[in-house]
């Protein structure tokens, strides 16, 4: 479906009473920013509503009302939001609307609501990771990243709901998120609440965590745009660890140049943090706007195709069709060999984690639901030999996995294949429940596991963006994801952004 139009596709699938929640356009251009058409103001991106606090057309202040109402009335049924910041988030608006009668400006995010997994710490707010034993943490200081965002000008909502420690099951103590799609879908993991919200027109955007797939995940189920940087690019300063190594900290937003603002404004060296960065950070949108024409995309057909439901498959061969169509040139490359990443990544992760949380576990392991408690008792089983071996294969695949994605600009697969049922209570239960049961429904429908396109990117530190590219014939959203050498967040970017003003994937919203 390569020229159909959105208005046309709502029509065939008889959801036109949908189309009033349809934006027209998230496009950057030099000279300012271009918009067209008209919106729910809480469904407008970062570019659209940055462009109306700027002009005076709405305060800050009111529109932190209107989505603090919006997440009271809507997110009642969703349970995206662990903590909701009202007090502070009104005062800050009002705050900034001040500066900017004043004659200061901070950017993009100046005035706009966001909202943070509740894995940041945010000063006198509390910060939980989804764990019961951490229930009652309230940090004496920001995250790096909520100080950046506040600093780059953004009204924070709130902390948004996750996994137990960024895993996959949750502690019984906690509420779910429901997928705005269908509350029997799965709304990914660990980001579950980064995903919903934003989906659902809750916040304009917001940070996730990735260690294993947990911003393209949640990016995947809820049809939204994920961006999992470089390792280091983003410090982890004051953001729970899950696995040291792995964790990677990233915006997700409903469209690409609102991820490349968010990035902009996260990233950079912090000396808090000794993995990140000391790289400039690059303006993300200097180049967003220069097309794909000449770029090399990289597209392994074994690895993207086999096992990807069809309806995914044929949207990820149009999502090529299209790039070709703008310019771009297709190049066959070759993933190496996934097997060994599959089958260590948990032990690395399950042992980073075990030392994560020594200071509680399994002193007070009572407190841990079934499933994390299941995958620490295995991260303290993991010997000191075990993880020597696996770092040996982590170094050798991240050299092989660089090496072909230095041979192109960025490669080209599903996301993390397509959203799908869950039975009920299913994430309130065991690993090996969660396992057996995952295992079944992708044999089911002859798919394979998700991680297949998510953990190489944690293993090998390299930069991957989820982007809308389709539905399936019930209606939800296929994402496609493109992955880029170290530290190309701006080339992914360029190239997501490219593709979005080519279709309007990224225009239709979940009947929320």
């Amino acid at each position: 479906m390569l020229t159909t139009s959105r208005r046309k596709f709502i029509g065939q699938m008889g959801l036109g009473s949908l189309a009033i929640f349809i934006p027209i356009g998230c496009t950057y251009k030099q000279s300012g920013i271009d918009i067209q058409g008209e919106s729910p103001l809480h469904y407008k991106t970062i570019v659209e509503i940055s462009k109306m606090i700027k002009s005076n057309e709405i305060s800050s202040f009111d529109l932190t009302q209107l989505m603090l109402d919006r997440i009271e009335t809507v997110d009642a049924s969703l349970h995206s939001f662990l903590t909701v910041m009202k007090n502070t988030a009104l005062e800050r608006a009002r705050e900034l609307d001040k500066e900017l009668e004043a004659g200061k400006y901070r950017g993009f995010l100046h005035g706009v609501p966001i909202a943070v997994k509740d894995l940041c710490y945010t000063k006198g707010v509390p910060t939980t990771g989804g764990l019961k034993v951490l229930s009652d943490f309230v940090p004496d200081f920001d995250a790096t990243v909520v100080s950046k965002l506040e600093a780059a000008g953004a009204v924070l909502l709130g902390k948004l709901n996750l996994t137990e420690g960024a895993m996959v099951g949750y502690h019984p103590d906690f509420k779910i998120p429901n997928n705005p799609w269908g509350k029997d879908l799965w709304a990914g993991g660990s980001s579950s609440g980064s995903g919903v919200a934003t989906a659902a027109g809750l916040c304009f955007g917001s940070l996730g965590t990735d260690t294993g797939g947990s911003i393209r995940f949640p990016s995947m189920a809820n049809g939204i745009v994920g961006l999992k940087p470089s390792y280091g690019r983003v410090s982890r300063h004051g953001v729970l660890p899950l696995a040291e190594s792995l964790d990677h900290v990233g915006p997700m937003t409903r469209c690409v140049a609102d991820a490349a603002i968010m990035l902009e404004a996260i990233a950079g060296e912090d000396p808090n943090d000794p993995t990140s960065l000391s790289e400039p950070v690059p303006d993300m949108l200097k180049d967003i706007d220069k097309g794909v024409a000449g770029l090399r995309i990289g597209f392994d057909r074994e690895y993207a195709l086999t096992g990807v439901d069809p309806g995914l498959a044929s949207a990820i061969e149009s999502a090529i069709e299209v790039l070709e169509g703008l310019g771009a040139e297709i190049v066959a490359v070759k993933v190496p060999d996934l097997t060994k990443v599959i089958k260590t990544w948990i032990l690395l992760c399950a042992a980073e984690a075990a030392k994560a949380h020594e200071a509680n576990f399994p002193s007070r392991s009572e407190e841990y639901g079934a499933y994390f408690r299941e995958f620490l008792e295995i991260g303290h089983r993991v010997n000191p030999s075990e993880i020597a071996d696996i770092r040996q294969i982590r170094e050798s695949f991240s050299t092989a996995f660089r090496a072909m994605l230095s041979e192109v600009d960025a490669m080209l697969s599903p996301a993390a294949g397509s959203p799908f049922a869950i039975p009920e209570g299913l994430q309130y239960k065991s690993l090996t429940h969660w396992n057996e049961a995952i295992s079944e429904i992708l044999k089911a429908s002859a798919t394979k596991h998700p991680v297949f396109f998510a953990f190489p990117h944690n293993y090998a530190g390299t930069p991957a963006l989820v982007v809308p590219c389709g539905f399936s014939d019930k209606g939800l959203p296929y994402t496609m994801q493109l992955s880029g050498g170290f530290l190309e967040e701006a080339m992914l970017c360029r190239i997501g952004h490219a593709y979005e003003k080519a279709t309007d994937w990224n225009l239709q919203h979940p009947p929320v």
